[in-house]
């Protein structure tokens, strides 16, 4: 697999296609699949600055709140790189199992 690095123009729109790559793919896991939702959160909004779910709120949004909220710090660019590494893992471990 290559490293993502291009120009900030080309990263918004490789970006924007790996969103739209990872939208049609076979079903992942749920930890895949929150570790997705955490970069596609910070890349497109930033650091989590909501409440955390209490504890009798839904489980599912606590641990997509978890996390997004896990990667405070990071900038948008780097989360939208990374975002586009783990499609692009995912998308290849689809392949490797036969489900692409």
């Amino acid at each position: 697999m290559q490293t993502v690095s291009p120009e900030k123009g080309t990263l918004d729109k490789l970006f924007e296609e790996y969103v739209a790559l990872g939208s049609k793919m076979p079903t992942q896991t749920a930890d895949n699949m929150l570790i997705a939702y955490g970069f596609f959160k910070q890349a497109t909004e930033g650091d989590n600055n909501d409440v955390r779910p209490t504890e009798s709120s839904n489980v599912v949004q606590t641990f997509k709140y978890d996390a997004w909220k896990r990667l405070a710090g990071m900038t948008k660019d780097e989360a939208k790189k990374r975002y586009i590494k783990h499609i692009k893992s995912l998308i290849d471990l689809s392949k490797e199992e036969g489900r692409m």
